[in-house]
């Protein structure tokens, strides 16, 4: 079905709307979201689509003192055991890549008052991952190990729908691979199979807004820089 011309127009006004607004929320206020609220989000994050719609994601979402135990023990433990993902970092940044990575660094470390070259400040606020930057609910992203890495795409899509429903709601979140460097953990704490792959987490509530570090914004690149046209 095709939709009228005016209708078509106000809908990708309101995708935009929402990409442009959305961004990584790094300092939450301690207020819960409404538990309908993130139903809603789950609800619309379940739309997603997936190869063979087999919609490999298993998604576990913290709230109260359920976030604040999971809060402390991966703080504890990500604080002093070296990083295991279950899919592999990527093993370095180079040429533009790193040039992105860089400029955002750079401005998250301006918007807390970090100076450039100050390592110690600099982990401090690294670690504030690891307490998912105070936010009231976690949302934990899990994949089928057997679906290898078509599964995790499939989940990374999810994580992208999760955060643009829970804007549409007035939700903040930020999506976190921070939150997938120790799945041993994450298996043991929620009690999960070893077959449950971490792809990520997504940590949300609503966006404290006077903290310095919700002000900046990263850019995007052109087009050009991503796109190639074969027209014949």
């Amino acid at each position: 079905m095709t939709l009228p011309v005016d209708a078509a127009h106000n809908d990708a006004a309101a995708l935009s709307r929402l990409l442009s607004a959305r961004h990584s929320c790094r300092a939450y206020l301690p207020s819960p979201v409404q538990h309908k609220i993130i139903q809603d989000i789950l609800t619309l994050a379940q739309r997603t689509a997936s190869w063979c719609n087999s919609q490999p994601w298993q998604v576990i979402v913290t709230s109260g003192a359920g976030t604040e135990r999971f809060r402390t023990a991966y703080y504890q433990h990500a604080s002093a055991n070296e990083v295991e993902p279950d899919f592999e970092f990527p093993r370095e940044y180079r040429g533009v890549y790193l040039e992105r990575r860089r400029a955002c660094g750079f401005q998250l470390y301006e918007s807390v008052g970090v100076r450039r070259g100050d390592r110690e400040a600099a982990t401090r606020q690294a670690l504030e991952n690891y307490r998912f930057f105070g936010a009231p609910h976690v949302a934990i992203v899990t994949t089928e190990a057997s679906l290898g890495v078509y599964g995790a795409l499939d989940c990374g899509a999810y994580a992208a729908n999760f955060m643009l429903a829970a804007q549409s709601l007035g939700v903040s979140s930020a999506a976190q691979a921070a939150l997938a460097a120790h799945p041993k953990l994450i298996r043991e704490f929620f009690g999960l199979p070893e077959n449950r792959l971490v792809v990520c987490g997504i940590s949300f509530g609503f966006a404290d807004p006077n903290h310095s570090v919700n002000k900046f914004r990263t850019d995007r690149a052109d087009l050009e820089q991503a796109v190639t046209w074969v027209d014949n």
